[in-house]
């Protein structure tokens, strides 16, 4: 190791040019990276509304419809002419209208009032029409923006593709917006950190050279997700920052006595076990959502996983080679040290560590339970109010009402199995009409007769598509039991079935998460507790440090239970491994201290040092993380965003005051045990005052 550290700083120039050609080569990459802003697609591929758009894709050639389009005031005629343009907008694949359903022929001859009002009015009522669109993936944005110019002002659309374009045009704007927010503080609260005017310069070039690195190596993964994308950059910047303090400060105190080569060389030395244990935990924390059956979660997990590896890396390569290559620098801008060393404080906390642990104790038990209670949001739709998104879905929905299309998808069989299943759909109270071949067009019709474009609505070549209209638009438990009964339903007629909608989908993302949450939360729980074994060599430690974190988890995801609000599923998924491992360094942090100080002090006297010397470090970890999650929450308008940075910034501000209050009170009270079960503990022995 050594060897290393010295041929870092010998060949700083070579390291130098190195670094540049990787930022270059990351710039240019950048564009290559796509971003999914669709949830569905990373469900499980064995979820049943995963299977059934992969197969309305292969089978059918429009897809599942993803944008509704109404227009008032308009003749059929009129609406026909409508359905033609929307149609040669660059994106849009198909639009679905009545004529697809009973055959232009017949709409052009046939007055609405002698139609089927069931089917007619999901389409044309009081001179409105309503079309169903299929928009092509990656071309929401544009497509939505020339629909809206066709159609103007006085008309509305809404659906999942307006909302991946809202995503698409807001999520770099949110990135920009929340690192104006983050920065300043930062740069703030490192100019407390340190010594030099010039050191937080330093900083955010390393850390930011890293999140550059990391952005841009996502290349080879083909794309990212716009939750990776938005929160990563954030997470990353604010997560390893105190790496390079660690490293500076360390650089610092030896500056008095070495020359700068040597004592930068020292300083990396003493710097690497506490850096490297830093990241290995936050690493092994993030490393947990991975194993998420939610892709999400293994595409945020890797992305952050990647980047704390590569902050590790620049703090410990390139952060040496720019601080000797300008050293001068950082003498000529010295200032007096703005640290405060709170002792006060410490000796206050000392004092009333007991009753600080039985209301934390109180606290927790009932947030313990109520953390499993809370009830979750899956859908991803978000509503600005004033924003014609929100006032378009307002005025369609009290136009047409508020009911949505699902499609199952059965072998195409016999016609009689059809209409049986499809009448036996229409039982259900919350089935408002089935459209189905043999139920709308008949069993007695044979195909030769009809026109292929209604033929080709309902039929591929090995499948037939039923479209059931229902009331099932809100997320309740409710409505997941109704679409399980759909699905048996199936069941009983057809061995092979598939069904997808936003419902469905819903339901199989509900399904997931219930699986993933404890086995996650399990494997970060596990993995970290394996790195606290053997960084401390004690039994009794790591047991701790996770009680008081975990502690920290319980209470800030109990809180939405206690407001009565719904969170979504993916900030609560994310957030418990996130915090574990972004915050069990501020434990880990004042443990080490506590141990150091324990072999030569009293355990009240090795407390109070230890909290004396690292509240304020601690504290400026926590503010910049508390920072970077409530400025995603603040200036995101994505519900999932949202949670997630309220949720992080929350998080952090209870693991700081559980580090600083409950901690210390643990390791006291426990601290006979902490010494029988740590190898060559070495504690000071003499008699001690309780």
């Amino acid at each position: 190791m050594d060897y290393i550290l010295k041929g870092i700083i010998k060949f700083r120039k070579t390291i130098l040019i190195f670094f540049a050609i990787i930022i270059l080569l990351s710039l240019a990459l950048l564009s290559e990276t796509s971003v999914n802003y669709r949830i569905v697609d990373y469900l499980p591929q064995e979820a049943n509304s995963t299977q059934a758009i992969k197969i309305l894709e292969q089978e059918f050639e429009d897809g599942f419809p993803n944008l509704n389009v109404m227009i008032r005031n308009v003749t059929i005629q009129e609406a026909l002419y409508y359905k033609n343009e929307l149609t040669l907008i660059p994106g849009v694949k198909s639009v679905l209208w009545l004529d697809d359903l009973v055959g232009q022929s017949y709409l052009e001859k046939t007055p609405v009032e002698f139609m089927d009002r069931a089917l007619t009015e999901n389409y044309y009522k009081e001179k409105t029409a309503l079309f169903s669109l299929v928009i092509k993936n990656g071309m929401e944005t544009a497509s939505t923006e020339a629909i809206y110019d066709l159609i103007g002002e006085n008309n509305s659309i809404s659906g999942d593709a307006l909302y991946n374009a809202s995503i698409q045009n807001n999520s770099s704007a949110e990135v920009s917006n929340a690192m104006m927010i983050l920065i300043p503080i930062l740069i703030f609260m490192l100019v407390i950190a340190t010594r030099s005017w010039i050191e937080p310069i330093f900083f955010l070039i390393t850390i930011g050279i890293a999140i550059l690195i990391n952005m841009g190596s996502n290349a080879f993964f083909g794309e990212i997700s716009f939750i990776t994308n938005t929160v990563s950059p954030i997470l990353q910047l604010a997560v390893s920052m105190d790496y390079a303090i660690f490293l500076l400060h360390s650089f610092s105190d030896k500056r008095d006595r070495y020359e700068p080569k040597e004592a930068m060389y020292l300083a990396m030395k003493a710097s690497l076990p506490t850096v490297a244990a830093s990241a290995l935990t936050t690493m092994i924390g993030f490393s947990a959502l991975i194993f998420m059956r939610f892709g999400i979660g293994s595409d945020l997990g890797i992305n952050l996983l990647k980047g704390i590896f590569l902050s590790f890396v620049s703090v410990m390569v390139f952060l040496p080679v720019i601080t000797l290559v300008f050293h001068n620098w950082i003498d000529k801008t010295m200032h007096k040290d703005f640290m405060p060393h709170p002792g006060r404080i410490s000796q206050f906390l000392l004092k009333v560590k007991v009753p600080l642990l039985l209301i934390a104790i109180v606290i927790v038990l009932p947030a313990f339970f109520a953390q499993s209670q809370v009830e979750f949001l899956y859908g991803m739709d978000f509503n600005t109010e004033g924003a014609r998104s929100t006032v378009d879905k307002a005025k369609i929905e009290e136009m047409f009402g508020s009911e949505h299309a699902l499609l199952l998808l059965v072998p195409r069989e016999d016609l009689m199995k059809e209409k049986a299943l499809s009448e036996a759909l229409m039982n259900y109270p919350f089935v408002t009409q089935v459209m189905s071949f043999a139920e709308s067009v008949g069993t007695e019709v044979p195909d030769v007769y009809l026109d292929e474009a209604i033929l080709n609505q309902f039929y591929s070549e090995h499948y037939a598509r039923i479209i059931l209209y229902s009331h099932l638009t809100q997320e309740s438990e409710a409505n997941f039991n109704h679409i399980d009964e759909l699905l048996e339903t199936a069941s009983k007629y057809y061995d092979e079935y598939y069904l997808t909608g936003q419902t469905p989908t819903l339901n199989d993302m509900k399904k997931v998460v219930s699986v993933d949450t404890g086995r996650i939360n399990l494997i970060a729980v596990v993995g970290i507790f394996i790195v606290l074994l053997l960084t401390f060599r004690s039994l009794v430690l790591p047991l701790i440090l996770i009680f008081t974190i975990e502690s920290a988890i319980w209470i800030n995801l109990s809180v939405p239970y206690f407001n009565d609000t719904a969170i979504s599923f993916i900030g609560y998924l994310i957030i418990s491994t996130v915090q574990l491992g972004a915050t069990v360094d501020y434990a880990i942090l004042m443990t080490h201290r506590y141990m150091d100080n324990r072999k030569v002090e009293s355990k009240r006297e090795a407390m109070w040092h230890a909290l004396k010397n690292n509240i304020a470090a601690v504290l400026i970890s926590a503010t910049i993380l508390a920072t970077a999650g409530f400025a995603l929450a603040a200036t995101s308008q994505q519900p999932v965003i949202q949670d997630l940075g309220l949720l992080l910034g929350r998080g952090t501000v209870l693991s700081f005051t559980m580090v600083v209050t409950v901690l210390p009170a643990l390791l006291l009270l426990l601290d006979g045990w902490i010494k029988r079960t740590t190898l060559n503990h070495r504690f000071y022995e003499n008699k001690e005052v309780k």
